[in-house]
This record gives C-alpha cells, sequence and structure tokens, in this order.
C-alpha cells in the first residue's frame, strides 16, 4: 500500500512539474496529437504507442490519439506522416524496420532526413535467437559450428526483406556461417513452424516464447543486447559468449519534416519525463520485459546515424531477397 502511494505521489509531482517546467515555452499542445503507428494494434510497437499517449496525457492533460496504419512495412504510416502539416499535431512513432531497413532493402527512397527526429521513447530488448528441440541445438557454439561445418543445415525462419531477415544476414557476417533463410510469417506463424519442427531457429521477442523455453521445447540461445537484459531470465548475450552481435530495436518518436524545433524539443522533454515515472516502468517489465530507455534528439540522430551505416552493408542482400 505505501509502495503505491509513494508511486502515486511522485507521479503527481512530476506531472506538476512539467506543467509549470513548460507553462513558459511553446503553446504545444493545443489540441490532441495524432500519432500515426505503423504497426497493428496488439503488438510490442503498438503497446509503446498506446503507453506513451496515455502517460503523455497524464503530464499535459492533451489527448494523444493512435491511429494503426499498418501495411508496407511501414511504408504507408510513413507516407502519411510525410504529407501531414508539419505544425506539431501528428506524429510518427516507428522503429529501424520501418525508419532505415527499408530503405537498406529499397522499400522506400526516404532516408533519415525525411522526417524530424525528436527522440527514441525506449528499445525493445526482447529479442532472443531460439531454436527447435528437434534441431538438437542446445548452445549458440552448436549452432555456429554446426552452421560451419554443413552450410545451409540449419533453417532460420523469418520474413524476408524484413527485420528478422537483417538479423540472420547480420549473424551470418559476424560468425562466417551461413543459414538456410526461409520465409517462415509473422512472429505467431514463426512459432508454430518452430514447434512443427518445419524450422530450426529464428529471431523472436522472448515473451513470445517464454513457455516453450520453459517446457524445453525451444531453447534461448542468445540475446543480441549490449548488456544482459535480466528480465530475460538466464540467457546469455552473445557478446558474453564471443559473438560481437549487438541489434536493439528502438521505438522513435518523429515529426513531419519541416516542425517547430521548438515542439520538438518540447515533445522530447515529455517523453523523458514519461520514461522517469514507476508506474510506466512497471508496464514496459510487466508486459513485454522491457526496461525502461530514454535518449534525447541528438542522441537519436547519432544513434540512428550509425545504425543506418551498419545495416547499409547488407544492402545487397537484403535487396535480392525481394
Amino acid at each position: 500500500m505505501k509502495k503505491a502511494i509513494s508511486a502515486s505521489l511522485v507521479s503527481a509531482l512530476l506531472a506538476t512539474a512539467v506543467s509549470s517546467a513548460f507553462a513558459a515555452e511553446t503553446e504545444w499542445p493545443t489540441r490532441p496529437v495524432q500519432v500515426v503507428v505503423i504497426a497493428n494494434a496488439g503488438g510490442d510497437t503498438d503497446f509503446n504507442a498506446r503507453t506513451m499517449a496515455k502517460y503523455f496525457t497524464k503530464l499535459t492533460g492533451k489527448a494523444m490519439v493512435i491511429t494503426n496504419v499498418a501495411g508496407g512495412g511501414g511504408t504507408l504510416a510513413a507516407e502519411q506522416v510525410k504529407q501531414a502539416d508539419p505544425d506539431g499535431n501528428t506524429i510518427l512513432f516507428t522503429h529501424t524496420g520501418q525508419m532505415i531497413v527499408n530503405e537498406v532493402a529499397g522499400l522506400t527512397e526516404d532516408s533519415l532526413d525525411a522526417f524530424d527526429i525528436c527522440c527514441i521513447a525506449g528499445v525493445d530488448k526482447g529479442t532472443v535467437f531460439v531454436a527447435s528441440k528437434s534441431s538438437g541445438l542446445k548452445t549458440l557454439e552448436d549452432l555456429i559450428s554446426k552452421s560451419k561445418a554443413e552450410p545451409s543445415s540449419v533453417t532460420y525462419g523469418t520474413e524476408m526483406g524484413s527485420y528478422s531477415h537483417l538479423q540472420g544476414l547480420m549473424f551470418e557476417g559476424l560468425t562466417d556461417t551461413k543459414l538456410k533463410m526461409v520465409d517462415a510469417g509473422t512472429v505467431s506463424e514463426k512459432v508454430v513452424a518452430l514447434l512443427g519442427n518445419r524450422i530450426d531457429l529464428a529471431a523472436i521477442s522472448y515473451g513470445s516464447v517464454q513457455d516453450y523455453v520453459t517446457s524445453g521445447d525451444m531453447v534461448a540461445l542468445g540475446q543480441p543486447n549490449e548488456e544482459r537484459n535480466p528480465l530475460l531470465g538466464d540467457v546469455p548475450t552473445f557478446k558474453e559468449q564471443g559473438v560481437d552481435f549487438v541489434m536493439e530495436k528502438p521505438y522513435i518518436v518523429a515529426f513531419p519534416d519541416g516542425t517547430d524545433p521548438a515542439i520538438i524539443e518540447k515533445m522530447s522533454g515529455i517523453v523523458k519525463q514519461i520514461t522517469e515515472m514507476p508506474e510506466y516502468e512497471e508496464e514496459l517489465r510487466k508486459t513485454f520485459k522491457q526496461p525502461v530507455s530514454y535518449f534525447d534528439t541528438n542522441q537519436s540522430i547519432d544513434r540512428l546515424t550509425n545504425t543506418r551505416e551498419d545495416f547499409m552493408k547488407y544492402k545487397d542482400e537484403l535487396r535480392q531477397s525481394k
């Protein structure tokens, strides 16, 4: 009970502080803000957007309206925001799959400078490389050894030209291995394919396979994070196992090109305040085993620019899959 009261008090103080701090600044928002999300409702991207929106309203008193525009790998949502007035009332909530991988794969000509990057509101650190029980793979070392000794003998389920495809390509490049890449569909379809022994390996959010890992039907081989995400249990990072493979997925808040920099700065500050709220942290932890992360505008641009340079090394291979 004391803990709940304490959390509520902290939130109330934060809300007061934010309202006071922003009172003398740009008069924004003055009406509901539309957040265009690149994915369908119910997934990790949508969850992060809706959770941000909920606490945005708590802090500012203004509503955020979530609009899910799936399709085209996020290009439809991106185009909608690109065409919107740069008045601060339309925001794109996306991730590196749309913002960078689509360009690398040749699905769009847009690059980072097609939008005004505001901040990174969170980072997905819940992905693991998971093997089916029937594959016989028990460790990362098993995977590397088998893929080297018998190239293309391990079937990696992905969506060709997508973020998970790039994950597989980067793993191959860093380990000098060769996987058999097959189009296995969505996350739920990959899970079914793993259980049905149609694929041996996939990169999937841990929350989607945790029960199967616990039961022994699947084996989590590693998490591609800079540091171990303790919310994933006893799953080591690739780096711990001698492979410098880091591929975390940031959730990006962006505005149409030409938006007032003062609005961008204000939104970035609000998101920072949201990430400092204890109940926000608890929602991320419970729902998607996601630790809190935040990067301001300059940090986000630097991080995304470096990520784009890394991803561009695999441009030809991704485009061949189209």
